[in-house]
């Protein structure tokens, strides 16, 4: 049985400046850790988790304080319980793993839910964009007060791999080795034009108030619809139809006149209806909005490629790269393009392309896929 785990708190009082330009007046970051650091903090592992996920990632977290009831009980074990422990993949025994929630989000770190000091009330619509190098900056925060000067490794599966990749390109001597999965080098103009009917879905809901909803009813219908938009890529075609199968047309699946008539309809409708009780909507489109914006050369401030990648050489890092054959969601010829501008500037980088009928899911369904590779670059 998973051991029982905890949040805790960073909180840096002094303004946080933010790329767009605005500045936070304070942060908090909720995290996680697993294993011990050793005698000389050289042993740290940063993970940066997927757009909807949070920072338990391992172990049992029944309750997360001040943030009420969006921490669902399908959230208490961590998503990436089978990759983080004593002889797994990241290997507690070994490393000390550290996981944040991201500056934005729902379950803990500074977001729009959280109480803005200067007006007593919600951020709401007042909160303002996040970039991954926002993310980075803060996660360097965080690493300060740990009193971690050099992690051993950064890992980041999907849009933790963009953040991943920002971190290793914006504070090059402050990590040795980089695992990104099924992420890239820049959002796609398909990942983009998906996202964007996601802000709409939830823009649309007439309980949205422009983000200003938590004196009223949640964006409910908008949130559940632009979760269904997202799962679809997540999740391989066939396995929906797998999953579907088992599932049965529940009663109440009817909208204002349209009666859902088949399982696949209703298996969708499910998914959006579960996600809505264990996410904000505001964090949600500040997250998609990150992602929707990320180019690598932005990000780490470089007006080219080899701009970039060559200060990740001149540090001496070595990078793991996986792709998904069956990724709908962050096409493997976008890890291709990473690999080749590392290569380009000869960096120590190895591409492994895992096979699997999952689609981009994989990395949370088949830890056997990826752990070997894993543990061989960490050791």
């Amino acid at each position: 049985m998973p051991a029982e785990t905890s949040t805790s708190f960073f909180h840096a009082e002094e303004p946080f400046s933010l790329r767009d330009g605005s500045t936070l007046p304070a942060i908090t970051l909720a995290y996680e850790t697993w294993g011990e650091l050793n005698a000389d903090n050289s042993n740290a592992v940063l993970l940066f988790h997927a757009l909807s996920g949070s920072h338990h990632a391992a172990g049992t977290n029944p309750t997360i304080p001040g943030i009420g009831d969006i921490w669902q009980p399908e959230l208490h074990d961590g998503w990436w319980e089978n990759m983080i422990g004593p002889g797994k993949a990241l290997d507690t025994d070994r490393f000390f793993v550290i996981c944040p929630n991201y500056l934005g989000g729902c379950y803990g770190s500074t977001g729009p839910a959280t109480i803005n000091p200067e007006t007593g009330n919600p951020w709401g619509s007042g909160f303002p964009a996040i970039s991954a190098a926002d993310q980075v900056n803060a996660a360097g925060l965080l690493l300060d007060f740990l009193g971690i000067d050099i992690l051993s490794s950064v890992v980041g599966p999907s849009l933790g791999g963009l953040v991943a990749i920002t971190f290793a390109t914006r504070l090059p001597d402050r990590v040795r080795n980089i695992i990104t999965i099924a992420a890239g080098f820049k959002t796609t103009v398909l990942n983009r034009l998906i996202l964007f009917e996601q802000i709409l879905a939830i823009e649309n809901d007439p309980n949205f108030n422009g983000g200003n909803f938590y004196s009223g009813k949640p964006p409910l219908y908008g949130l559940a619809l632009a979760r269904m938009i997202s799962h679809k890529t997540f999740v391989h075609l066939d396995s929906i139809e797998n999953r579907a199968r088992q599932d049965v047309i529940q009663a109440d699946d009817i909208l204002a006149w349209y009666r859902v008539r088949d399982q696949f309809q209703s298996y969708m409708l499910h998914q959006g209806k579960k996600f809505v009780r264990r996410f904000d909507a505001n964090t949600y489109l500040r997250i998609i909005d990150l992602w929707s914006r990320y180019d690598a050369l932005f990000e780490g401030d470089a007006a080219t490629p080899a701009g970039l990648f060559d200060k990740c050489k001149a540090a001496g890092q070595k990078w793991l790269v996986f792709s998904i054959d069956s990724d709908f969601c962050f096409y493997p010829e976008e890890q291709s393009e990473l690999v080749r501008h590392l290569e380009a500037s000869k960096v120590d980088v190895m591409h492994i392309t895992v096979h699997s009928d999952k689609g981009h899911d994989s990395f949370l369904l088949e830890p056997d896929l990826y752990s070997p590779h894993i543990s061989w670059v960490l050791k």
